[in-house]
């Protein structure tokens, strides 16, 4: 286990003798501001290839005057390139990639994926991180740069650079993965030929993610950047963004480990949604069709999601999928999984919710009434027994004459269920009896 926290990447061993060499000249003395400024490009470019030198971090021993001597010269590139102008020569550019290439680049180490829990077991953090984390910085720095010019750049940071960024969002490390989270990010915005690239091998990373490996660390980061982007596109939405939408982002909803990334997954949905409400009604029969069958967990996740479709649904769209919807909403009522019972009669707190049920309690109240008397009487939780009361109140006052007509076909059974009471009874449910008959005679007088 002390191994595994120490483990890094399989780093590719080069020669140091640059290294060693230009250690001994001014070169490794000289801090930017006492270079005279004809000057300072050239050093630029020399230190950026003293930092294309890849120690072994696995052997904490080895190499450490060099390794300090590295972290000090990163720490300078980064200084540089945040304060400086007139540094970014067009020759800067293919060295700027071959450093950042050098050091960021490698085999990450296998996870032992049947032992390995992300949900539970403490990442693998990288052991190279000191001077791993400053090259992350002087690349986003450098990506930011009021002088870069995405026209020199496209030459070097092409799709071949793009797809071994994208091999990187596999690491362990959440550190790195969020660094590579803002570097993905700029180059999308600053590079227009990358883009479609970019959102294809995402698309490809999410199928076999959900088809054949079921193993991918970043799932969480990269649809945090879609979320940015599906922000950004442009209506009426191209076709190949609705099908990702369908084919790809709903499917991610069946994988077991979706809760280390379902917030940002319900982020992109809802984006898509607020984009084009007519995705409304395939998204949420999407959704039905993959809800989980024996997994409350997942369930709770499935009911806080569709809670937040429906806060930006529009009432057209509602009305299409009310039926479908509350026949698993009720379902959920019904559940005996204190957690998802709770979480689906929540619904009847939400302000916008409970309107779009009002306009249509002809068709909802059918569908739930049968569950929520059922629950009355038989849940075994007295908090969710308060909560089907507060529904069954809400139903009332929306439409008294509907609520009426379907206590009344179970009035009859009152009495006899009142007589059969057993002893253990709990009394919030005869006291919940007990108002249903009270609900129904107050209706026949206000009727």
């Amino acid at each position: 286990h002390h191994l595994k926290n120490k483990a890094c990447s399989e780093f590719q061993h080069r020669s140091k003798s640059v290294l060693l060499r230009l250690t001994s000249t001014r070169l490794a003395y000289f801090w930017y501001h006492h270079v005279p400024a004809q000057e300072q490009p050239d050093l630029f470019l020399k230190k950026l290839q003293q930092c294309c030198t890849v120690f072994d971090f696995m052997d904490t021993l080895s190499d450490l005057k060099m390794k300090e001597y590295k972290r000090s010269t990163l720490n300078e590139l980064v200084d540089y390139v945040t304060v400086s102008r007139g540094y970014l020569t067009e020759q800067a550019y293919p060295e700027v990639v071959k450093m950042v290439s050098y050091n960021i680049f490698r085999t990450l180490p296998p996870s032992d994926s049947n032992e390995f829990d992300p949900e539970e077991d403490e990442p693998t953090l990288e052991a190279s991180w000191p001077h791993l984390q400053l090259v992350y910085e002087f690349f986003i720095r450098f990506l930011e740069s009021q002088e870069f010019q995405p026209s020199i750049a496209k030459k070097y940071i092409d799709q071949k650079f793009v797809l071994q960024l994208l091999e990187l969002f596999d690491s362990e490390d959440p550190r790195e993965r969020d660094y590579l989270k803002t570097v993905l990010h700029r180059i999308y915005g600053k590079f227009l030929g990358l883009r479609a690239f970019i959102r294809k091998q995402i698309n490809n990373i999410f199928l076999r993610f959900v088809y054949e490996t079921e193993h991918f660390n970043g799932v969480a980061e990269l649809l945090e950047i879609l979320g940015s982007i599906i922000n950004g596109f442009a209506l009426p939405l191209k076709a190949e963004h609705k099908q990702f939408l369908v084919k790809v982002l709903i499917p991610l909803h069946t994988v077991r480990s979706l809760s280390l990334f379902h917030a940002q997954l319900a982020y992109c949905i809802v984006q898509f949604l607020e984009k084009d409400p007519t995705l409304t009604e395939p998204v949420i029969r999407g959704l039905l069709k993959f809800w989980p069958k024996t997994c409350s967990q997942k369930e709770v996740m499935f009911l806080g999601e569709l809670e937040e479709i429906l806060d930006v649904i529009e009432p057209t769209q509602f009305v299409k999928i009310q039926e479908p919807l509350f026949k698993q909403i009720s379902k959920c009522v019904s559940s005996p999984h204190f957690q998802v019972a709770e979480r689906a009669l929540y619904y009847w707190n939400n302000e916008y919710i409970m309107s779009l049920i009002e306009e249509n309690s002809n068709v909802i109240l059918p569908i739930m009434f049968a569950s929520l008397y059922r629950i009355s009487k038989e849940h075994w939780n007295p908090a969710i027994v308060a909560l089907v009361y507060n529904v069954l109140k809400a139903f009332m006052e929306m439409n008294s004459t509907l609520f009426d007509e379907l206590t009344s076909d179970v009035s009859q059974g009152l009495s006899f269920y009142r007589e059969t009471l057993r002893l253990d009874e709990k009394p919030e449910r005869i006291k919940l009896e007990l108002c249903v008959t009270q609900w129904k005679r107050n209706a026949s007088i206000t009727s």
